[in-house]
């Protein structure tokens, strides 16, 4: 079975950051799937921007993009969704229901149902021939590799984002994740209530998401910036290791204050494992997105990608393009959006890219 990766989509987000948005790249996107047809479909989170608006919204902007895929996969295909952090809602109606019926603590892989989410019905019909299933928190691609977002990595990430910070913060009231023997459910509960909180504001229709990934981007500029800066960036950015020495005091670290390319990755890579080490995942690889950030590519440190000796990782990257990040320079930059990643039968899983020859219009 030949196995095709997509994640972070993000469709349907304001800042129109979502590339499938365009004619051109879901026509890229379309002559890659059919040049390796899959046997199934993964999309591994983020597929819907569910912080910037209400649901029906993002679905209306994303159907263009899953009409795309379902007829490439086609009727003897098979598409499976597992949600993420930014369309976490997507499944609250099926952990409500858990909780309403005591089911056991979630397991590394569960079939979602369907019934009763109408907007699992609107992307099953989106998708249409090919058949949707829906998995949560991830799914066992082979025996020996697994798939997951990657959001669970929010808790140990050490660069202080805003989910990074409100996880440290939601600690304190629930408690600790367990250093070994931990399962979704303790992640799940440091972690779901940020989500619903965010999603309650996009419901709205406040544009705070989007007004807050621009701040972030901007607030990255700022700290990043080489060269000469105005007085008041630089005031900035000397008081941001004040501002983090106080955050890890308060007890919502530890984060640290470097923010580089290299330390995002290294501190990515590092936080998935050792999600994967509590949660006892035992796969020879790990694929995950979430980051944003594809690989291992060409240059990559390949131990860095197997942190603590644990599993092998591989990031989907995204189909995002935002300039702070991925600059105009094309697939040189290891942010550039387009990633697939191909599992096939054995051997480890392939990174490749879709939009090696997309540039965004000027």
């Amino acid at each position: 079975m030949r196995t095709i990766v997509l994640s972070d989509l993000h469709l349907g987000s304001r800042t129109d950051a979502d590339v499938l948005r365009l004619p051109e790249a879901r026509a890229a996107l379309e002559e890659a799937l059919r040049s390796e047809p899959p046997d199934r479909l993964v999309l591994l989170g983020d597929l819907l921007e569910l912080r910037h608006g209400p649901v029906a919204d993002a679905l209306d902007a994303a159907r263009p993009a899953l009409e795309v895929l379902g007829d490439a996969v086609g009727p003897g295909g098979r598409v499976v969704l597992v949600p993420g952090n930014h369309d976490h809602a997507l499944v609250a109606h099926w952990h409500d229901r858990r909780s309403l019926r005591r089911e056991p603590p979630l397991t590394l892989s569960e079939r979602v149902e369907r019934h009763g989410s109408d907007a699992l019905s609107a992307i099953a019909s989106a998708l249409a021939p090919a058949r949707l299933e829906v998995a949560y928190p991830g799914l066992w691609l082979r025996d020996d590799v697994y798939a997951t977002h990657g959001h669970y990595l929010d808790r140990h990430f050490t660069v202080p984002t805003f989910e990074r910070l409100a996880a440290g913060a939601m600690e304190r009231v629930v408690g600790p994740i367990p250093a070994a023997g931990a399962t979704p459910a303790d992640y799940e509960a440091a972690l779901a209530p940020i989500y619903a909180w965010l999603h309650a504001i996009a419901r709205g229709r406040t544009g705070f998401g989007a007004s807050r990934q621009r701040g972030s981007q901007h607030m990255w500029q700022v700290l990043t910036a080489k060269g000469p800066r105005p007085v008041r960036r630089r005031a900035l950015a000397a008081a941001f290791p004040l501002a983090v020495r106080l955050l890890n005091r308060a007890g919502v670290g530890p984060v640290r204050a470097e923010l580089s390319g290299p330390e995002l990755r290294r501190a990515g890579l590092a936080a998935m494992g050792e999600a994967l080490r509590r949660l006892g995942v035992d796969a020879t690889w790990v694929v995950f997105g979430h980051t944003h950030r594809p690989g291992p590519l060409d240059g990559d440190d390949p131990a860095e990608w197997r942190p603590g000796g644990g599993p092998a990782l591989v990031n989907s990257g995204s189909w995002v393009y935002e300039e702070v990040f991925a600059g105009r320079d094309g697939p040189g930059n290891p942010y550039w959006p387009g990633t697939l990643v191909v599992v096939g039968e054995d051997g480890p899983p392939r990174v490749r890219n879709a939009l090696a020859g997309w540039r965004p219009a000027l």
